[in-house]
């Protein structure tokens, strides 16, 4: 195959030749050209930020008590005869544990629905691009106590106020992704392009008409695509407030682990795990063709 003068070239220097230019110039050693290196203060900042890291572990090793992770080493034998136990699976009454988990769903749905139609405005009232600091400051704040409680706390507030069922872990999904919700959405809206909304600014329209038609068009496919997000983990979510007696598999499941049915405790975790799964792959389907 033919070469170029200046491909030929260029190849010994590859293999650590010297290089001439066929064109005529000065005579380099690739492998000797100095690979430049950063500044002093940005390597600096970069060991004390590693060394911040390192600290913070340090500080949280004992009270975390990660030195008895040797026991996952030396009690492996109790861990694998607690697991047989979940190796035969009784599926007796699927029918119940589907109804179930169709129900944990369905707590999901409407939750997750919630939250992302009162997260929108919310949303709108906490980006600092939209709205001035006297308004995005103290709704970003109550937003952050929604998401810092966990769902649940939420549910054991409302299993009292409205009583045991399903509409208790509603509403203590709802709760907590509203928060959620609200610190996503307006993240998006933050980072939308600006220019858009400043020609329907110029033409006189309102700042409700420069959210609608400026704003809510740039972050529609992003928010449909963390509305998925959320709500499989939701699904997730949703199983565990069973526990406080907000409905669901998750006091099928809560009460079979204390009554040591171990069959049945596996037979409705891979219910859960296969329901979570399909919704993983139905929401990723769907969200490929939104972003």
């Amino acid at each position: 195959m033919l070469q170029v003068p200046e491909q030929a070239s260029l190849e010994r220097a590859g293999s650590g030749e010297t290089a001439t230019p066929a064109h005529g110039g000065t005579v380099r050693d690739l492998a000797a050209i100095a690979v430049p290196s950063y500044p002093l203060g940005r390597r600096i900042r970069g060991w004390l930020a590693w060394a911040a890291v390192f600290a913070l572990l340090a500080w949280a090793w004992a009270p975390a008590e990660m030195y008895r992770v040797v026991a996952l080493f030396t009690d492996w034998r109790n861990m694998a005869q607690f697991g047989a136990a979940f190796l035969k699976p009784n599926f007796h009454d699927w029918d119940e544990y589907l109804a179930d988990m169709v129900v944990t769903v369905q707590i999901a749905l409407w939750g997750t629905a919630l939250a992302v139609a009162f997260g929108i405005p919310f949303s709108i009232l906490s980006a600092a691009n939209v709205c001035p600091q006297w308004i995005v400051q103290p709704v970003r704040r109550l937003m952050d106590a929604c998401r810092a409680i966990n769902e649940i706390v939420f549910a054991l507030m409302f299993v009292v106020a409205v009583g045991l069922g399903p509409f208790a872990g509603v509403m203590a999904i709802f709760v907590h992704n509203l928060g959620v919700f609200s610190k996503l959405f307006s993240e998006a809206v933050e980072a939308i392009d600006p220019r858009p909304v400043e020609g329907i600014r110029a033409t006189g329209a309102r700042r409700v008409q420069e959210v609608v038609f400026g704003v809510v068009p740039q972050v529609l496919p992003l928010w449909s695509s963390l509305t998925l997000y959320r709500l499989e983990t939701n699904v997730r979510s949703a199983t565990t407030l069973g526990i406080v007696g907000a409905g669901g598999i998750g006091q099928t499941l809560y009460e079979s682990i204390r009554s040591f049915q171990y069959a049945e405790t596996a037979a409705q975790i891979i219910i859960v795990v296969v329901t979570v799964v399909a919704i993983d792959l139905l929401s990723a389907r769907i969200r490929r063709k939104l972003v």
